[in-house]
């Protein structure tokens, strides 16, 4: 199985891809979250792996539209546990260091951390491990990276020190892609996104629909309606799957009542991790 991935060989995403999908599997890198969402529907790769989330971060908004842009269904999610190492040329003190590079949800991860070293700046640049790579390849010694230990073996780094992130309960929610939806199961989690008036109460109204057969809410996330100023796409998680019931009648409910409902998919749900 072909899995694409953000980022170059290194990059957390890789790591989650073969935890998730497992060893064997084959994770072709991609340039951007928009090459993976293209690379699953032209066929190139069987499935795909986005960040979609973050406990210190927060969540990767361009993602959440990509979902909506495409016709791919959500098929799984997997938590992965981010260690941060900060990365530099073997033998390099840290008092040398002049720049720390890295991809921005890294460093905002690593951010207490970084103002700790008040004598470098921090760039933000594409990827995790891509900022080891462009460290190596630079040539300048004042300059380390923020990323994982696999980073800074596969590019031959040394960690100058690890644990960096700025609370150990540090994990990142991935979706698994695919053209093809699955059967999720009983302990099933469904994704949707929708727009309702903007008008008093309609936004109450619609997650009492959830509330009201019981179906537990897990996120939501809001996100502009382009081409109508200050109207809002809603996506939302919730227990359950659009094959129950009461899920389905709570959608039924919930069409009547919106200008835009997409179901982007029910799929396996994983036990969030507890820190």
């Amino acid at each position: 199985m072909r899995v694409a991935f953000q980022g170059e060989p290194g990059a957390y995403s890789e790591a989650a891809a073969l935890e998730y999908f497992g060893r064997e599997t084959e994770a072709v890198p991609c340039e951007s979250f928009d090459e993976i969402f293209a690379s699953v529907e032209s066929g190139t790769c069987d499935r795909g792996l986005i960040p979609i989330e973050n406990s210190l971060a927060g969540s990767i908004h361009h993602n959440y539209d990509l979902l909506l842009q495409h016709q791919l269904t959500i098929t799984g999610e997997h938590f992965l546990r981010v260690h941060h190492c900060l990365i530099g040329y073997p033998g390099v003190e840290k008092s040398q260091l002049r720049r720390v590079i890295s991809h921005p949800q890294a460093l905002a991860q690593c951010a207490g951390y970084l103002k700790s070293m008040p004598w470098c700046r921090v760039e933000p640049v594409y990827d995790t491990a891509g900022s080891v790579k462009m460290m190596r390849e630079g040539g300048d010694r004042t300059v380390a990276a923020v990323a994982s230990r696999r980073a800074a073996e596969y590019y031959g780094m040394a960690v100058l020190e690890e644990g960096i992130e700025d609370d150990p309960a540090n994990y990142t929610r991935f979706l698994a892609i695919s053209p093809v939806p699955v059967s999720p199961g009983q302990e099933a989690k469904t994704s949707i996104v929708f727009s309702v008036p903007n008008i008093p109460g309609s936004l109450y109204r619609a997650l009492s629909i959830f509330a009201l057969r019981g179906l537990d809410l897990t996120k939501i996330e809001s996100r502009p309606l382009v081409g109508k100023p200050w109207d809002y796409l809603f996506y939302i998680d919730f227990a359950g799957s659009t094959g129950d019931p009461p899920v389905r009648q709570a959608l039924d409910e919930l069409e009547r009542s919106s200008s835009i409902l997409r179901v982007l998919g029910s799929y396996p749900r994983s036990p969030a991790p507890k820190g």
